[in-house]
């Protein structure tokens, strides 16, 4: 794993080393799936969601294998009681080494340093994944990803109820566990899209991508031990999105845990 100030590096068993800007990086591809764990949860007749978020960067030559992670997460929905929901986070603090990503925000570099705050972390890493906001590992590892995905389901959420009619997103949030207070977000994220590298660690490569966040907001504060959370919000589309490969993810994420208390996709009515 690589860090923005320590280097710190995880042996890890089918996982690729984390980025560094000084270390060699390693290169061999991700291809094995992942393999269901035994889960000790009771039988549940519904998936149940689990966020997934990878944060990642174009600039990163470790990165691409927890992209294809991702997207394997994504297409292949591998954990059979979970509804996976994935998120690309694209931090920009990999920018100044030649190739500056088009999809990084200072605003997601902030999010993961929120989460390094929370895990006891010296400093931000990629790639990152971490999973309902309370577990964390390097993004290429399938193993703690299937681990953490199994876990995640014996924690209960909330459910969420949101459908987007044109520009309007309508929220509906309920059966909301015990929890401090939260805050109710928003994310657009776009599949289908590939990026020519030209310069940086990855420079001839062409990267494709899942779920990249093209922006996160805030939809409201809840209150503790709210069961029930409701709003309403206009939607910004930019012209360069592709509107059909667009995903509404809606979640709640505990303000001091981070932890995901419900997470959902929005029914698309246009």
């Amino acid at each position: 794993m690589r860090s923005i100030i320590p280097t710190v590096l995880f042996l890890l068993s089918l996982v690729f080393s984390g980025c560094s800007a000084q270390s060699a990086e390693s290169r061999q591809s991700v291809e094995n799936e992942i393999m269901p764990t035994q889960n000790e949860t009771a039988p549940i007749e519904t998936k149940q969601p689990v966020l997934v978020e990878l944060f990642t960067s174009e600039g990163c030559s470790s990165c691409p294998p927890a992209d294809k992670q991702l997207t394997f997460l994504e297409k292949q929905q591998p954990i059979t009681q979970a509804e996976i929901i994935t998120l690309a986070f694209h931090v920009d603090y990999w920018n100044y080494l030649g190739w500056k990503d088009e999809f990084s925000s200072p605003e997601y570099s902030q999010r993961q340093g929120q989460y390094a705050q929370s895990f006891r972390q010296d400093s931000n890493y990629t790639p990152q994944m971490v999973v309902d906001g309370q577990a964390q590992f390097v993004g290429s590892n399938s193993n703690e990803a299937s681990k953490a995905i199994t876990g995640a389901l014996k924690m209960k959420k909330g459910v969420v109820q949101a459908a987007l009619n044109g520009n309007m997103l309508k929220v509906s949030v309920s059966g909301l566990p015990k929890h401090e207070a939260s805050t109710a977000f928003l994310a657009i994220a776009e599949d289908g899209i590939a990026t020519d590298v030209k310069r940086g660690e990855n420079a001839g490569s062409k990267l494709p991508h899942t779920s990249i966040v093209r922006t996160l907001q805030p939809l409201g504060m809840v209150a503790a031990d709210a069961d029930i959370h409701n709003s309403e919000a206009e939607i910004e589309i930019l012209p360069a999105w592709k509107r059909e490969n667009l995903k509404f993810i809606v979640f709640v994420q505990e303000n001091a845990s981070q932890k995901i208390i419900a997470v959902g996709k929005a029914a698309k009515k246009v």
